[in-house]
């Protein structure tokens, strides 16, 4: 019987693998993990948002000051549930955010929830053409610059990415009106009078430019979108496009100096094939991790371009409202984009785990 126990089989640790454990997957359990650190960090923005919008006061009367009355701000205050304790308002507030209510603007009342929606759109909108300049720039000027590593090329598009990044994108935005204005080229709004009107009938509307031209199909109105969005993406895009063209060199240059990049040249393997097939897929490795963090720059940077192009998305929206003093306007606005900087960071850490080996679950 003794040698019957020692004989009996044993199952071997490594047969119960993580899937079996848990039920998922390990890459659905390190999701899970992320989804799960990104709530206390959105507590943590939206309550400082609250607070901050607190401590400079009573916003109605930083909004209506010196046009109405002392019974007429209290009444705006009693609507915006201002005269409430500060713990209530901030359930309200949270509460509110948790059913997709982000509040009421002050001064002209709006729901938050539907300026977010309609002018979120066109911010989208930009954001996405400043990403295709970012990498049409900055991937193969990158590698233009780690192919001539230390010669005049490569200086000179060093000197470019330091400038088209350290340049405020205002100023390059002004440059750029003032060298194709004279020539005709569209440079403020999404698209002219007429070709907005009629975009307005198109069903469904998505608020997105290119999206509802495309629905009515005429190749004349999607020409002109294009034109209108070409110089806010280049002022937008070149200041992401900068950082990705030092990224790509740093990388490649560092990707070609690995030991299976030198066995790929013993073997024969022509200069331009090493570079394309096997350094440069991990050197853009980096550039996906970069990009979530540039996310949050494009959202800052859309503000200021959007200003300066009148391009109404949701950063003209917030620098209108500045100006009136609508700080419950801003308060919505600030928190909708701290949620949608979280939600990328979500999605490009997937992306990330899925394309790069090394990250471990």
């Amino acid at each position: 019987m003794a040698s019957a126990e020692v004989l009996a089989p044993i199952d071997p640790p490594s047969a119960e693998s993580p899937r079996r454990r848990g039920g998922l997957s390990p890459f659905a359990r390190y999701m899970l993990v992320r989804i799960g650190l990104v709530i206390p960090m959105l507590w943590v923005l939206v309550t400082m948002v609250f607070l901050l919008m607190r401590v400079i006061g009573d916003p109605v009367t930083a909004a209506q000051g010196g046009r109405l009355n002392a019974e007429q701000i209290a009444e705006r205050k009693a609507e915006a549930g201002l005269d409430r304790p500060l713990l209530t308002q901030y359930w309200e507030y949270i509460s509110g955010l948790l059913r997709g209510d982000f509040g009421t603007t002050l001064t002209d009342h709006r729901s938050i929830s539907g300026i977010i929606v309609e002018y979120g759109a066109a911010t989208l909108e930009l954001s996405f053409w400043a990403l295709i300049v970012a990498f049409a720039v900055g991937i193969p000027l990158g590698r233009l610059a780690a192919r001539y590593r230390d010669r005049l090329p490569d200086v000179l598009l060093r000197l470019f990415a330091i400038f088209i990044y350290a340049a405020p994108v205002f100023f390059v935005g002004l440059l750029l009106k003032l060298a194709f204005t004279p020539f005709g080229w569209p440079s403020s709004g999404r698209a002219s009078t007429q070709t907005d009107l009629i975009l307005d009938n198109v069903h469904p509307h998505t608020n997105i430019m290119i999206v509802d031209a495309l629905l009515w199909g005429d190749p004349k109105i999607i020409l002109e979108v294009l034109q209108y969005a070409v110089l806010p993406a280049f002022a937008l895009g070149l200041l992401t496009g900068g950082v990705f063209l030092r990224l790509v060199r740093i990388n490649l240059l560092q990707t070609l100096r690995m030991d299976y990049v030198t066995a790929a040249r013993a073997r024969g393997v022509s200069e331009r094939r090493v570079v394309r097939k096997h350094a440069m897929r991990n050197a853009l490795v980096p550039v996906v991790t970069v990009m979530g963090m540039q996310i949050a720059l494009l959202l800052a940077g859309a503000v200021l371009t959007e200003t300066t192009f009148e391009w109404k998305g949701i950063g003209y929206m917030l620098t209108q409202y500045l100006k009136a003093r609508d700080f419950l306007a801003v308060q919505g606005i600030v928190t909708a984009i701290a949620v949608v900087v979280c939600v990328a960071s979500v999605v490009i850490d997937a992306i990330i785990a899925l394309v790069d080996p090394r990250v471990r679950f």
